[in-house]
């Protein structure tokens, strides 16, 4: 049975809420896999809780199962995603449910996974457990906007960041930029990078800033660096070749030196050769492709106004964080944080939706996700 968004009773959505709350425990954590939380009731009272920490542990109803032990029979599982019905790391969540014997599972959504797909409520359904399925289902599928990105188009989910002034700069006419935004701001900036896997820059950031471009959260993880660089100009001493507490991508074109590429090679940098764009330059929509197959499942593209303006032109971003500092800096020669030649017409430019506004002391934070209704 599926019961659509909003046909449920109140406790129905208590408990849904909760395993989505518990769900978001491990944000950035689960990449290539969904964020999934369980919560298991028995007689009006949570007995277990789980959500999935970790890929290749334990998924979430396992975890609940773990927590609930006997209570487990006879009681109703809420879980935001359908259980898996495949072996993959670990074995499927269906049978697991089916072996403790409960009486009912309310799902959220359905998991486009071709290896699921169904598959996991089937097994349930035909094990003789009660199945209705589809609560929360618009917040649950934001909640897992990158897997559902990357599973149904295997592409990264693209992130759009940028730091400016109140009109729009970037850095001044010199190029100074440090520090526009505040402490608080730049240290959310740190925390998108614990969230998403890969963080992208173009070579004009290397080599004027020299970043870690690491995230510097405490227990956290560092995202995969991804440098676009299409002649290969690069140092073999920057900090994204010589630091080795992160992964570091580059990709380049054929023009690129073989040397040096081996030279990068040897410095365990990835060295990634893509086809050359309209303007003689990393083929960047080829280069997401690439890092798709390779599971990595979001970007969080942060620099600079040249790269930046590649992806508004070609329309390969999902969703925007904007930070804007209340200062002015002014200049027609200082930079803004989207290059390029821009769009031409107004009806053609991205319009976001979803809109979050956030203060971050004296800084505003403005979040959207691009409608691609009007793309």
């Amino acid at each position: 049975m599926n019961r659509k968004n909003g046909d449920f009773l109140s406790y129905d959505e208590k408990y849904m809420r909760l395993a989505m709350q518990l769900a978001g425990n491990a944000i950035g954590r689960t990449s290539p896999n969904p964020l999934v939380g369980a919560v298991i009731v028995k007689d009006n009272r949570v007995v277990g809780c789980g959500w999935h920490r970790k890929a290749g542990t334990p998924h979430a109803e396992v975890h609940a199962l773990n927590q609930a032990g006997e209570l487990a029979q006879g009681a109703d599982v809420y879980v935001t995603l359908e259980p898996c019905a495949h072996y993959g790391k670990t074995p499927p969540c269906a049978k697991a449910l089916v072996e403790a014997k409960v009486k009912n599972v309310y799902g959220g959504l359905l998991d486009v996974n071709p290896k699921v797909a169904g598959k996991g409520f089937k097994i349930l359904e035909d094990a003789g457990i009660h199945v209705e399925y589809g609560f929360l289902q618009d917040e649950l599928r934001k909640q897992n906007e990158v897997f559902f990105k990357w599973i149904e188009h295997k592409k990264p989910f693209v992130v759009l960041k940028a730091a400016m002034t109140l009109d729009g700069k970037i850095a001044t006419a010199t190029g100074q930029s440090k520090w526009i935004t505040n402490e608080t701001s730049r240290a959310y900036g740190y925390k998108l990078r614990d969230i998403y896997d890969g963080i992208m820059v173009g070579i004009n950031t290397v080599i004027e800033d020299n970043p870690m471009l690491t995230a510097r959260v405490d227990g956290g993880k560092n995202p995969i660096r991804i440098v676009v660089d299409s002649s290969l100009k690069i140092d073999i001493n920057a900090n994204v070749v010589q630091d080795k507490s992160a992964k570091t991508i580059v990709a380049t074109t054929d023009k690129a030196d073989k040397d040096k590429i081996l030279k990068l090679q040897a410095q365990n940098v990835d060295v990634i050769v893509v086809d050359k764009d309209e303007n003689d330059k990393v083929d960047i929509e080829k280069l997401l492709n690439i890092l798709g197959q390779q599971n990595i499942c979001s970007i969080l593209v942060e620099g600079g106004a040249t790269l930046s303006g590649s992806f508004v032109a070609k329309k390969l971003v999902d969703k925007v964080y904007f930070f804007i500092a209340p200062k002015i800096v002014g200049g027609k020669e200082a930079k803004t944080p989207v290059a390029g030649t821009g769009i031409l017409n107004l009806q053609e430019a991205l319009a976001l939706k979803d809109i979050q506004i956030e203060k971050l002391e004296e800084d505003i934070l403005i979040i959207g996700r691009v409608d691609k209704d009007k793309v």
